[in-house]
C-alpha cells in the first residue's frame, strides 16, 4: 500500500487533482468579481439620472436655506420605493452638509473626494466609476451625482450611493449562502467529471511508463532479453526504443567480456605451453653442459649449444611477435603511407626466403606483371604481413611442393595472392585460423617452431590499411591467400 502511494501515478494524480481544486476556487472568485463589476457598471448605468432627478426635486426646498423637513418628507417615499441608497448633500469642497439614510451609523469622515464626482458629471458613458463611502472609511462604492445649489452662496453636489449599507449586508448574507453552495457544486462536477477522465487519460498515459519499470526491474534481476515493445513514435517510445539500444549493447558487451575472458584464459595457456617448453628445453641443455662438462667432446658441446640458440631465437621470435600484436590490437601502430613498387618489395621479400624454401625443396615463384601502378601503403608493414603469408606457406607446404605470389591489378587496387600446394585446411577451421595462437597442425606447428601468431599479425596490419584478407582452401590440395592493396593516386 506504502509502495503504491509513492507510485509516480498517484503523486501525479495528486498535484492534477489539486490544481483542478484550486483552478475552481480561482474560476469562482474570478466569476464572482466579474460578476460584481458588471452588476455595479449595469446598476450605475441604469441609475444615471437618479441624482439629477433628485436635485430637481430639491430645488425649491434648498433654494434659501435646506428645509430638512420637506426633504425628509420626499426622501421617505424615494427609500420606500428603493431603500438600497444614500443620499448626501455635499458643499463645494465636498464636506458632507446632510445626509439621509436607513440606518444612523454615524459618518466615519465628513468629505468626499469630489474628483470622481466631478468625472461622472462630465462623461455620461464612463462607467463604473467610484466614488467615496462617507459612513465606511477607504470603501469605494458606485453613485449617481448632479451639480445642486443650496441657498444662495454654495454651489454643491447631490451624491447618491448606489449601494447603500443595508444593500451590503443584504449582498453579504446572500453570497455567503451562494457561494458556499456555488463552490461545493463547481467542485463536485470538476472532481467527479473532469478528475475521472484525467485520472484516466493519466492512467493510460503512464501505463508504458509502468511497463518501462517492470522491463527495468527484470532487466536488473537478470532477464536480459527482456525489450519494451515500442508503439509511438512520442518521447515514452524513444525512451523505450533508447532502452532497447542501451540492453542490446550492454549484452553484446557482457558477450564480449565473456568472450575476451575466455581468450584471456586460453592466451595465458598457450603462451604458458609456448614458454614452457622452449624454456625447458634450454634449461635441460645447459644443466647437461654442466653437469657433463668434462666429459662431452668439443662436437657434442657444439651441438648443444647450437640447439639451444636455435630454441632462443624461437623464443625471442615468440615475445617480439606477441608485442607486436598487442601493438597492432591496441592501435599503437600508426602506418606511415607512402607510394612503393610492389614488385620490388615482392622480390626483396623472395629473396629473404629462397634459401628456406631450397632447404626444405619446395618451388618459391612470384608472377609479376608489367607496368604494375605503385601501391600507397605502409611498405614495412605489408612486408612483415607478406613475410608472415610466405613463411606460413612454406611452413605447411611438403618437399617438391610448390609456393606461388601473384600480383594483378584491379579498379585503383593491386591484388597480393599467396598460393601453396601444402596440406590445406578443413573448412570446419577456416573461421578460426585468424585467431592467436591457433594451429591448423598443432604438434607439427610446434615442432617447426610455428606460434600461431603470423596470420593474427597480418589480418591486423591489413585492418589498419582498411583492406582484409580473404582464404580458399582445399584439404591435400593447398591454400590461397589474398589481399588488396589501394594504388598511388598523385594529385
Amino acid at each position: 500500500m506504502i509502495q503504491f502511494l509513492k507510485s509516480f501515478y498517484i503523486k501525479l494524480s495528486a498535484i492534477f487533482l489539486v490544481l483542478l481544486i484550486l483552478m475552481g476556487i480561482s474560476q469562482i472568485l474570478i466569476t464572482r468579481d466579474a460578476s460584481e463589476l458588471f452588476y455595479r457598471t449595469a446598476d450605475q448605468t441604469m441609475n444615471r439620472q437618479l441624482a439629477q432627478n433628485i436635485a430637481t426635486d430639491f430645488t425649491d426646498a434648498v433654494a434659501d436655506s435646506i428645509d430638512f423637513a420637506s426633504i425628509k418628507h420626499m426622501i421617505h417615499y424615494m427609500m420606500v420605493i428603493n431603500p438600497g441608497i444614500e443620499i448626501y448633500m455635499l458643499d463645494e469642497s465636498g464636506k458632507v452638509i446632510a445626509f439621509f439614510a436607513e440606518s444612523y451609523k454615524k459618518l466615519q469622515t465628513e468629505t468626499v473626494d469630489l474628483g470622481p464626482v466631478r468625472d461622472f458629471i462630465a462623461d455620461s458613458q464612463a462607467t463604473p466609476i467610484f466614488g467615496d463611502d462617507p459612513r465606511h472609511l477607504g470603501r469605494k462604492k458606485v453613485f449617481s451625482a448632479a451639480p445642486l445649489q443650496i441657498g444662495k452662496n454654495i454651489d454643491g453636489f447631490l451624491y447618491v450611493i448606489i449601494e447603500s449599507e443595508q444593500f451590503d449586508i443584504a449582498a453579504e448574507t446572500v453570497w455567503e449562502s451562494f457561494a458556499v453552495k456555488t463552490l461545493i457544486r463547481s467542485l463536485l462536477v470538476s472532481i467527479l467529471v473532469t478528475g475521472i477522465i484525467g485520472l484516466i487519460m493519466f492512467a493510460l498515459l503512464t501505463r508504458q511508463l509502468r511497463r518501462i519499470t517492470v522491463v527495468v526491474q527484470d532487466f536488473e534481476k537478470g532477464k536480459l532479453n527482456e525489450r519494451i515493445p515500442v508503439k509511438k513514435n512520442d518521447e515514452i517510445g524513444h525512451l523505450s526504443a533508447s532502452f532497447n539500444k542501451l540492453a542490446d549493447t550492454i549484452v553484446a558487451n557482457m558477450d564480449e567480456l565473456k568472450k575476451t575472458d575466455i581468450f584471456r584464459r586460453e592466451l595465458v595457456a598457450n603462451i604458458s605451453h609456448d614458454l614452457r617448453n622452449p624454456i625447458a628445453a634450454i634449461k635441460g641443455y645447459l644443466e647437461t653442459l654442466q653437469l657433463k662438462n668434462d666429459s662431452l667432446d668439443l662436437k657434442k658441446r657444439q651441438e648443444y649449444l647450437t640447439t639451444t640458440l636455435q630454441i632462443s631465437n624461437m623464443l625471442e621470435k615468440l615475445v617480439e611477435q606477441l608485442f607486436e600484436l598487442s601493438k597492432l590490437e591496441a592501435s599503437q601502430v600508426k602506418p606511415q603511407l607512402e607510394p612503393f613498387s610492389v614488385s620490388d618489395l615482392l622480390q626483396d621479400v623472395i629473396m629473404k626466403f629462397k634459401d628456406l624454401a631450397e632447404k626444405k625443396g619446395i618451388h618459391l615463384r612470384a608472377e609479376l606483371p608489367e607496368k604494375l601502378p605503385q601501391a600507397y601503403a605502409d611498405i614495412g608493414l605489408i612486408e612483415r604481413a607478406l613475410s608472415n603469408l610466405i613463411d606460413n606457406a612454406l611452413r605447411y607446404t611438403p618437399e617438391n611442393g610448390e609456393v606461388n605470389v601473384t600480383i594483378k591489378k584491379g579498379n585503383q587496387q593491386i591484388r597480393v595472392s599467396v598460393s601453396d600446394t601444402g596440406c590445406g585446411i578443413r573448412e570446419e577451421e577456416l573461421p578460426f585460423i585468424f585467431d592467436r595462437f591457433y594451429r591448423v597442425e598443432k604438434s607439427r606447428a610446434r615442432a617447426t617452431g610455428g606460434a600461431g601468431l603470423g596470420l593474427a599479425i597480418t589480418e591486423k596490419i591489413l585492418e589498419i590499411h582498411k583492406s582484409t584478407i580473404s582464404v580458399d582452401s582445399r584439404v591435400d590440395e593447398g591454400s590461397t591467400f589474398a589481399f588488396d592493396l589501394r594504388t598511388w593516386q598523385p594529385a
